[in-house]
């Protein structure tokens, strides 16, 4: 019994990282539907002020598929999360971690 166990767990583990080569970095923006610009506008409009950083990620919550920003205004720092199928802002918190 335990001899089978051992042989399925490589098997296995092969499986998972075949699952993570299938996944190239290009192929998050030709799902996207909404471009970077437009997104940053959406970003800027919910939260005015300075974009200091932006991607495109895979995450949890709306389509998975979201921008994130961010947002630099005084000494506050907001993470706005906007996804990239529908437009529709899924994040707008103070994401004051990058202490000067």
């Amino acid at each position: 019994m335990r001899k089978s166990i051992i042989l399925v767990l490589p098997v296995a583990l092969c499986g998972f990282v075949t699952v993570a080569q299938a996944q190239t970095p290009s192929q998050p923006a030709t799902q996207a539907k909404i471009s970077m610009m437009q997104a940053r506008r959406i970003a800027l409009k919910t939260f005015p002020g300075r974009i200091v950083s932006g991607e495109l990620e895979q995450e949890a919550g709306g389509s998975g598929l979201r921008y994130s920003f961010d947002i630099k205004a005084g000494k506050n720092t907001h993470e706005v999360g906007v996804d990239a199928k529908t437009g529709k802002v899924l994040e707008n918190s103070l994401d004051n971690n990058d202490a000067d």
